[in-house]
């Protein structure tokens, strides 16, 4: 199946997310079902524009990344707030209600982990020196020793 977010499931989506736009979401999925499990398998691919960290300016990207979702019932234990240890191959499992499964907000969720956690724009770096914010490499240790030969060279001691 061919998926499209309408306008009004892009505006939410975006907000949850804290996009600045998010101009296209659609995925292409196959559903098999076997039993009570539902596995889907697919593509999603956005166009989104996050804030830029340093700047808040935006920065767009695409996002095309494959999926593949395994839904099963939720377990039926006693206590709804017991914690559930998932293996290695069931990282992907999403509980369903026995009724039918979440699976445009598994797109949602999938979006989300693809999208950069630190967008920088290309002023980003020029933003953040004036604001005082080293880099990485000026605060390593090295950056130390580099900033006291500096501070030596200037005092001639």
């Amino acid at each position: 199946m061919s998926l499209q977010a309408t306008d009004d499931e892009r505006g939410a989506i975006a907000d949850r997310l804290r996009l600045t736009s998010l101009d296209r979401l659609e995925a292409d999925v196959v559903l098999r079902k076997d039993g009570d499990t539902v596995e889907a398998e697919g593509r999603v691919r956005a166009k989104v524009e996050q804030a830029c960290i340093a700047t808040g300016e935006p920065v767009p990207a695409s996002i095309d990344e494959p999926i593949a979702l395994r839904f099963v019932p939720e377990p039926k234990s006693g206590n709804p707030d017991e914690e559930i240890e998932l293996g290695e191959d069931e990282l992907d499992t999403i509980f369903h209600d026995g009724q039918q499964i979440a699976l445009g907000d598994a797109l949602a969720d999938t979006l989300s982990l693809a999208l950069d956690p630190y967008p920088r724009s290309p002023d980003a770096d020029e933003a953040l020196r004036a604001a005082g914010v080293i880099s990485e490499e000026e605060a390593g240790p090295f950056g130390g020793l580099a900033a006291l030969k500096e501070k030596m060279e200037k005092g001639g001691n």
